[in-house]
């Protein structure tokens, strides 16, 4: 959470724009949690056809393969390793462009499989996890003393930084600082999250920047790739439901489609919670499949060697789905000073283990009224990440449908409820996303619940939207957006995917024990477009300035049809979460420290989706902002 007095603020939307028109190309970057893509479209190619739409590039990657070999790939791995200053040579590391400060990409997470404890990885999933300050140095998390830690905020940064270096080395006349940058982030992140990575950008040196929802970019690039065919493919009615699952998280979206004076409109109408579920947890569900398995056999792994064997099962598991004359890829186990024979314990995945594990244990056949499972916590346990307790990712989709059945309420009359009284929202197309469905078998394993509870709902079957790359959509699809922004192609309409609230504490009688109620009330309502400002209506406040205080700021993605003013005295506990609690000491400005100054409130969603609050003084017209942003010990 940042206070401030205006004055501060950056380049409005408008200044962004001007200064971003004289760029040459629209890039779109897929910053993921296990790769990284960039892809580009160059607005002043003469050749393009305006009925073509425009011509998308991928940029090949140049990094490290290993230790002195260099080669191009469409993917950089979001891994980060810090070697032993003996392990590696440094003249090693060089890069077309300069020395490696550190090793990210191909190398590193080869490296990472056989060292884990040198192995920084999921730096975007700790990005959004509020509960930790995202700017100190703590990655990789448990690592000895003696290895070099780094922020997630850094680590991000360093990605952004080889792929600025990678483009300036491939465009030396027109640098990455001077384009137009579309930075993608899951639709489930929050303002916080969403301005730590437009610092991570800022860091990297990309002025000209906007963020996008990763279901959105793979739905432009399903538009891009269709060649104009996509009218054909969808019509008026029609509620596509996009799942995106990578190797990290698990992102679910709807998308409605309405119609214009005769053309049809795309609208963003629901995004799902930041699931922390995804390909890493399969390959994790193998490896230790593997533990058991050796178990069986008088063999018995430590901890350090299931980390060893997990990038082992995500490369057999690869091999085997998509190869279906293979019966089994050999996995071997590393070791320390073992008596082995050559010193190498072996073992198999085979297919059949696979599907076992991925098929039954994470695309369960379930009711849609079969909702995640709560299990009881320890009370004491490691800081790291807030994982899914659930891997049941077809219970964590119907939840979703369950809690959205009335997200395209205001633009259809549908009936959502089937005959047993369950209510969800029933897509008619659906838009996969993400390496996990690269596998056909987990591609039609899921068609084949969603179509299940279409079925049991009496409600006709949903149709499979063709034409994506599952490794390259995301990065493709926000350069698209890129071009967009430029009127050229097709917009969706969303604005913010949440609806923000701030806690006002309400006046009454001291009571022994208890705190004075809380209410929550509604300063950014749903669907608020970036770059757009609302004033509450009608209501003043009180202020306390030159004083602790402590903001709580609420947000809700089922609270649909809250307008800017609402205030609420009860909610159920599904229908708001709270965001951390920030304290501050806001400006005196020449006031008595402990003041309470009569105010009159305003919201400002910025450009890049965080959420700005300010507060004006009925007197004097003295302004506060505050903007959530989560700027940890600043």
């Amino acid at each position: 959470m940042n206070t401030e007095n205006p004055g501060t603020d950056d380049l409005s939307v408008e200044q962004q724009d001007a200064a971003g028109s004289a760029s040459r190309y629209a890039v779109g970057i897929d910053l993921g949690t296990t790769h990284c893509v960039l892809s580009f479209v160059d607005l002043q190619d003469e050749d393009a056809q305006p009925d073509d739409g425009p011509r998308l590039e991928v940029m090949p990657i140049p990094q490290l393969l290993a230790p002195g070999t260099i080669d191009e790939k469409w993917q950089l791995p979001s891994f980060l390793y810090q070697a032993h200053e003996s392990e590696i040579s440094v003249d090693d590391l060089a890069l077309p462009w300069s020395q490696a400060p550190v090793i990210v990409g191909t190398l590193a997470r080869d490296l990472g499989g056989k060292t884990p404890i040198r192995l920084v990885s999921s730096a975007k999933s700790w990005l959004c996890h509020g509960d930790v300050d995202r700017h100190s140095a703590f990655l990789p998390l448990n690592s000895p003393e003696e290895v070099p830690r780094v922020s997630p905020l850094d680590a991000t940064g360093l990605y952004l930084d080889h792929l600025r270096e990678a483009w300036d080395y491939w465009h030396p006349e027109t640098p990455l600082s001077e384009q137009d940058v579309t930075l993608t982030v899951p639709a489930s992140f929050d303002p916080a999250a969403r301005e730590l990575t437009a610092q991570a950008a800022g860091k990297a040196g990309f002025r000209h920047l906007t963020l996008l929802e990763e279901p959105q970019a793979a739905v432009y690039s399903w538009i891009e790739a269709s060649n104009g065919a996509w009218r054909d493919q969808v019509g008026v009615g029609d509620i596509i439901l996009v799942v995106d699952i990578g190797g990290g998280t698990s992102d679910f979206s709807l998308v409605a489609v309405t119609e214009d004076d005769g053309n049809l409109l795309l609208n963003r109408v629901a995004v799902g919670d930041h699931i922390l579920l995804g390909g890493d947890n399969m390959d994790l569900a193998l490896a230790y499949r593997l533990k058991a398995k050796l178990a069986q056999q008088g063999t018995q792994l430590q901890p350090w060697q299931i980390q060893g064997i997990t990038h082992g099962c995500r490369d057999a598991k690869e091999a085997l789905l998509a190869d279906s004359e293979l019966a089994a890829v050999p996995i071997t186990v590393p070791s320390r000073g073992s008596k082995l024979l050559g010193g190498t314990l072996r073992t198999e995945l085979t297919r059949e283990e696979v599907q076992q594990t991925l098929v039954d244990g994470f695309f369960p056949q379930v009711s849609i009224s079969e909702h995640p499972a709560q299990q009881t916590r320890s009370a004491l346990a490691r800081m790291g990440l807030p994982y899914a307790q659930d891997a049941g990712i077809s219970r964590h989709l119907a939840a979703f449908l369950s809690r959205q059945h009335a997200a395209a309420s205001e633009l259809f009359d549908t009936d959502t409820t089937n005959d047993d009284g369950e209510a969800f929202i029933r897509p008619t197309r659906v838009l996969f996303n993400g390496g996990v469905f690269k596998a056909p078998l987990l591609a039609d394993r899921m068609m084949s619940i969603i179509n299940g509870w279409l079925r049991d709902a009496g409600s006709p079957e949903a149709t499979l939207l063709p034409g994506l790359d599952l490794d390259l959509a995301v990065a493709r699809g926000s350069a698209y957006y890129g071009s967009v922004r430029r009127g050229q192609g097709v917009r969706i309409r969303g604005g913010i995917a949440s609806a923000y609230y701030v806690g006002i504490e309400s006046s009454m009688p001291a009571i022994p024990g208890m705190e004075p109620p809380l209410e929550a009330l509604c300063v950014a309502p749903f669907g608020m477009e970036e770059g757009s400002e609302v004033e509450v209506p009608g209501m003043e406040f009180g202020l306390v300035v030159g004083a602790p205080v402590r903001f709580r700021f609420f947000g809700s993605t089922i609270r649909r049809d809250d307008e800017a003013g609402v205030l609420l005295d009860y909610w159920e506990p599904q229908e708001l979460e709270e965001l951390p609690e920030v304290q501050a000491v806001l400006p005196v400005e020449g006031r008595t420290p402990g003041d309470v100054i009569a105010v009159r409130l305003a919201s400002r969603v910025t450009e890049v989706g965080t959420l700005r609050l300010e507060a004006i003084a009925l007197e004097g017209g003295q302004r506060w902002q505050v903007e959530l942003d989560v700027r940890e010990g600043q």
